[in-house]
């Protein structure tokens, strides 16, 4: 139990309020004071409840009057009598308006919110699209309606279901946007409660994990015993797709990172891909071999963009559809261009010498298990380097060809 001094009240004048100019703190008492800094004027209430003294700001002096400020201190100290904190109880007021609040707002709103809020963060163009698509899509029709403090684990898994089987990759993102839209309205006071779009001790209850609802997704790669033919192939077709192609293969990267590279990320005879652009949110250095190097080289005869390979649209990079035309021109739509990362990676394994860790560091993979990461701290460079120059020469060897075979995804 606490209380104020109350001796003395109502000591300051409206005059005097309005003269005051020096820092300070002035009491009217009754817990009351003018606080005066060079910012302005405002009032405070101090007191001290179960021991503890606290300061409570209450308003600028020109939003209350001193007779306003005195109303609202005696609210205070008529709360202090009940043993109850003026402040927890404001704060448990406006929790209460949020929540109101957020009956009325919809978790489609939310969403554009969050989308709205996010939006200029994020690297890729298209990721805002991506989530505007699949949040109206799949979501908007079953409870885009309804209040986001009703949004429960039952509605939430009737919307995941009809998709979680179908399209596993689409769910599987989709449940992470939906759980971040979630962990938004609750930090902005919008519902409470815990968070029904979690993965781990909750959906992986209800849901088959994505590999077992609709197997292990595999890509389709060319043996690597089909290179050579393959390349001879590919360096007939026109234009700046199949230069992106032949690029990809001989640094063994993925597509967005092949499309995405820039001339400012070249340096002679190393490709550095920045944090931002890879999948692991780590900086990848990539030697280039001689090939890889004339193909920057006859690239750069034609620029016209900050792109290595530019796009058809001025100022833009090519399509990530770009390479999968080329295959399908060459009538090989049984692979794909992603799949020539397992093409490399086993014929590292199968033909090289190579210590293993050479290779996952050339692909850029994560490593899980401790001991290795700390290996892995280096990025082995130079191993690297020899490596992709050997990778290079047995893509331009004469070699038996092969049909497609499925590989399992290394990503």
């Amino acid at each position: 139990m606490g209380g104020t001094r109350q001796r003395f009240v109502n000591k300051l004048a409206a005059l005097k309020v309005d003269r005051l100019k020096t820092p300070g703190y002035y009491a009217d008492g009754g817990g009351l004071y003018l606080q005066v800094t060079p910012g302005g004027k405002s009032w405070v209430f101090r007191f001290t409840l179960n021991g503890r003294a606290r300061e409570m700001g209450l308003g600028s002096k020109n939003t209350l009057s001193l007779s306003e400020a005195r109303d609202k201190a005696a609210s205070c100290r008529k709360l202090i009598l009940d043993d109850i904190d003026p402040i927890e109880e404001r704060n448990r007021r406006r929790a209460e308006a949020r929540l109101s609040a957020s009956r009325a707002m919809t978790f489609a709103q939310c969403a554009q919110s969050y989308i709205a809020a996010h939006r200029s963060g994020w690297n890729n163009v298209k990721h805002a699209a991506q989530w505007e698509s699949t949040i109206t899509t799949y979501v908007n029709p079953v409870f885009g309606a309804l209040p986001v403090q009703s949004v429960d684990t039952a509605i939430l898994v009737k919307a995941l279901e009809s998709i979680w089987k179908s399209k596993p990759e689409t769910a599987s993102r989709l449940r992470g946007r939906i759980e971040s839209i979630l962990s938004w309205a609750t930090v902005r006071g919008l519902r409470t409660g815990e968070n029904p779009a979690r993965w781990r001790a909750h959906l992986d209850k209800l849901l088959p994990k994505r590999s077992k609802a609709s197997g292990a997704r595999h890509f389709p790669a060319l043996p690597y015993r089909g290179m050579s033919e393959f390349m001879i192939a590919l360096r007939k077709q026109p234009g700046v797709g199949a230069k992106a192609l032949e690029f990809l293969i001989l640094t063994a990267t993925r597509t967005n990172e092949v499309i995405g590279s820039s001339w400012q990320e070249i340096d002679g005879d190393v490709w550095i891909v920045p944090a931002i652009r890879m999948k692991a949110g780590v900086e990848h250095r990539i030697p280039l071999s001689p090939r890889a190097v004339e193909i920057v080289h006859e690239m750069r005869l034609a620029e016209i963009s900050e792109f290595v390979f530019p796009g058809m649209k001025p100022g833009r990079a090519l399509s990530n559809m770009s390479m999968l035309a080329v295959l399908k021109r060459m009538g090989r739509g049984d692979i794909t261009a992603h799949g020539f990362r397992s093409s490399f990676r086993d014929w590292a394994a199968e033909q090289t010498n190579y210590p293993r860790e050479v290779a996952e560091s050339a692909l850029a993979h994560v490593v899980k298990n401790k001991a290795e990461a700390a290996y892995f701290r280096a990025d082995l460079f130079e191993k690297r380097r020899l490596m992709m120059r050997d990778w290079a020469r047995y893509c331009d060897a004469k070699t038996v060809s092969h049909a497609a075979t499925p590989i399992r995804k290394r990503v």
